[in-house]
């Protein structure tokens, strides 16, 4: 009677750890006929239930009655749960979920910075990619002690920032943006010799961005940015005043107007490069790599002056000398005239 009893006990029991292990093990929490892994985010600060109700909103649903106990005793629940974003795969048991979201890979995102004109356009452009809100990268891109420690002032930070595309996880703090933005910008500078370049122009990294930040808003075409590169360059090396009208617009904050006029290049301002020598204390923009691979490989020339051709073309006419500029400056007014523009 008693083996009989054992017997059945243990067949019960090895029931329940059967039946226990089909529902941690098998039973899948994303149905296997998914066309596609379930994305979850799990934003920073979230408790479990939180997270569950996370789960539950993309279709997740496991048994709570063995999830969280599981989820217990594999440590995976405690008051702050780890956030980022995931690719829950279909037909993941609910202990596959767990180790996912306990230790698993994370996505990522793809941070796409390009020509942004100021910190505060590149805090809401990151914002757009990142869990932080643009107010947090704004404060973060104020505070002068933490930009200091980095080896950049307000005027410089733009500098800091490359135009590329990175991969950064979701959850990414601004702290860990920054770092991730001082080693690209680092890897950056170091390869293809770009700083040696640099000093053979006689210009720092920074001088160099900011020139480039010239040149890329002086032209959109690549195809002419050298040239007027080693035009900004010789009127440095000349100590000409580089008389860039985008730095007079800049100063005068007067984005998108049609014609810089004498009441804008007037302006006492230190990014005005009508009135004052040499380059502007940062840059007027975010440039484009064209524009930085043309300061750092400018053309040979003796170009001082430069003027669109005013042909809708958005290209320009150089000359060497004053009277070459006041030619190529009647070509400028005769095509705006044969434009019904003038």
């Amino acid at each position: 009677m008693i083996r009989k009893l054992f017997t059945l006990l243990l067949l019960v029991g090895l029931g329940l750890l059967g039946f226990l292990y089909y529902q941690i093990m098998v039973v899948p929490v994303v149905p296997e006929d998914s066309t596609s892994p379930v994305t979850v985010t799990v934003p920073s600060g979230a408790d479990y239930e939180q997270v569950m109700d996370t789960l539950a909103a993309a279709g997740i649903t496991p048994n709570r009655h063995f999830f969280d106990p599981l989820a217990e005793r594999m440590a995976y629940k405690r008051p702050e749960m780890r956030a980022g974003r995931f690719a829950i795969e279909p037909g993941i048991s609910a202990l596959e979920l767990i180790r996912q979201l306990r230790g698993g890979d994370k996505l990522t995102v793809e941070v796409v910075l390009t020509t942004e004109r100021e910190p505060e356009n590149v805090a809401a452009k990151v914002a757009r990619f990142l869990e932080a809100d643009s107010l947090d990268f704004v404060q973060l891109f104020q505070d002068e002690s933490y930009l200091i420690e980095l080896g950049y002032t307000k005027e410089t930070l733009m500098t800091l920032f490359i135009p590329n595309t990175y991969e950064l996880y979701w959850d990414a703090s601004p702290e860990q943006f920054m770092e991730r933005m001082v080693k690209e910008h680092d890897r950056f500078w170091s390869s293809e010799g770009r700083r040696e370049k640099a000093k053979a122009q006689g210009l720092s990294r920074a001088e160099a961005y900011t020139l480039a930040s010239i040149v890329y808003s002086e032209s959109l075409a690549a195809s002419e940015q050298a040239r007027i590169a080693g035009l900004y360059l010789n009127r440095l090396q000349q100590g000409v005043l580089l008389q860039s009208d985008p730095t007079a617009v800049f100063a005068n904050r007067v984005f998108g107007v049609r014609r810089v006029l004498y009441k804008h290049i007037e302006l006492d301002h230190p990014y005005n490069t009508y009135v004052h020598k040499g380059l502007p204390p940062g840059p007027i923009t975010m440039p484009s790599m064209s524009s930085i691979e043309a300061v750092l490989n400018p053309e040979d020339h003796e170009y001082i002056f430069m003027c669109a051709k005013g042909d809708n073309s958005g290209l320009h006419n150089f000359a060497k000398t004053a009277a070459g500029h006041s030619r190529n400056k009647a070509v400028y007014v005769a095509n705006l005239k044969a434009r019904g523009l003038r």
